[in-house]
């Protein structure tokens, strides 16, 4: 009878073990790692009983192809950015995710679910300036070439990405044909001459952290930005505002590389994460917006309003073509450091 129990109790160990995965969760690490482990890995340890265990990266696909190519996968779930995830799907890093168990489509921001990621967030590279340094208040990338009106060095990313846009937009090409023009090299042309008519005004920025540092010391009174970062300047009280006009969107996804011993268990985790309700944390601490549609409901309608997806912003917006960079990215990032290169 003795004998019996101690079966029964060790079924039941072994039962609860199998049901019980541990599954590894890798971000870009920072503050973005902090708050999601206070809105998504804790919350899924405590709903679920799964183990998890937060790592973090640069965004290196080059340690994911290496895992998936010696059959030595030892993440589950990673972040990444949208060419990444677009590239990584098409060369057979990525699994397949099945979006039905992940939620219904119309619920999210368009775009959030694709072959092989879920949308986490949606991010935007907007205009940012310090109030205190302009007396007028700049509307969109006019006013940024604008340097009578808006004395001042400016800063943008040391990239072709995002800056050959917003040079674009800023000789007025319409958001709908951004990227036909730059497909062509009479196109590149043009957003070239249009940088060099501010070139000795520009000083460049190479991480997410030195627009808000350049600002505040007053070394630039206009800037690109990460919207998060315009966000969590504000709330610290720094005089910092942001343009949404002529604003570029994208999305950061979730992604399973190809092997993952706990894909099961990884898609429980990304449609959990999805929730509106973990969401809200993950929005309201760091300013960027949801892709569920469901989370503004859930916001201060005042914070809500400060965010990339409130309706209003979003309007004034530009999604990022990812599929272009894919395309392009590598000849343009070439032209754009010799540009930079030149001295006259």
């Amino acid at each position: 009878m003795k004998s019996k129990a101690i079966g029964t109790l060790l079924l039941a160990v072994v039962a609860s073990s199998a049901m019980a995965s541990e599954i590894t969760v890798i971000s870009f690490g920072g503050v973005s790692k902090d708050v999601q482990s206070q809105a998504f890995y804790k919350p899924f340890e405590k709903a679920t009983g799964n183990q998890l265990i937060a790592g973090e990266y640069n965004g290196e696909m080059g340690r994911i192809k290496v895992m998936v190519d010696t059959d030595s996968v030892n993440w589950d779930v990673v972040q990444v950015e949208a060419p990444e995830l677009i590239r990584g799907c098409d060369e057979g890093m990525f699994e397949p995710l099945d979006a039905a168990q992940l939620g219904k489509a119309e619920d999210f921001v368009p775009g959030t679910f694709s072959e092989c990621g879920a949308g986490l967030l949606v991010w935007s590279m907007a205009m940012a300036y310090n109030s205190d340094k302009l007396s007028a208040a700049p509307t969109g990338w006019k006013d940024f070439w604008d340097v009578q009106k808006f004395p001042g060095k400016r800063s943008l990313r040391k990239g072709a990405k995002y800056t050959l846009e917003i040079a674009l937009m800023a000789d007025g090409v319409d958001y709908a044909d951004i990227y036909k023009v730059l497909g062509s090299k009479e196109g590149v042309d043009r957003a070239f001459r249009k940088l060099d008519q501010i070139k000795s005004q520009l000083q460049w920025w190479e991480a997410g952290a030195q627009p808000m540092q350049f600002l505040a010391s007053g070394d630039v009174v206009m800037s690109t930005a990460f919207n998060g970062r315009v966000f969590s300047a504000q709330e610290s009280g720094a005089p910092v505002k942001i343009v949404w006009n002529g604003s570029i969107y994208a999305i950061d996804s979730w992604a399973i590389p190809k092997g993952s011993k706990n894909k099961a268990v990884a898609e429980q985790f990304i449609s959990f994460s999805l929730r509106p309700e973990n969401q809200k944390i993950h929005t309201a601490t760091l300013g960027y917006g949801s892709t569920s549609l469901h989370t503004a409901a859930l916001l201060d309608p005042a914070l809500a309003a400060r965010l990339n997806t409130a309706p209003s912003n979003l309007t004034q917006a530009m999604p990022m073509n990812n599929g272009f960079w894919v395309d392009h990215g590598e000849e343009l990032e070439q032209r754009f450091n010799a540009w930079v290169a030149k001295t006259h």
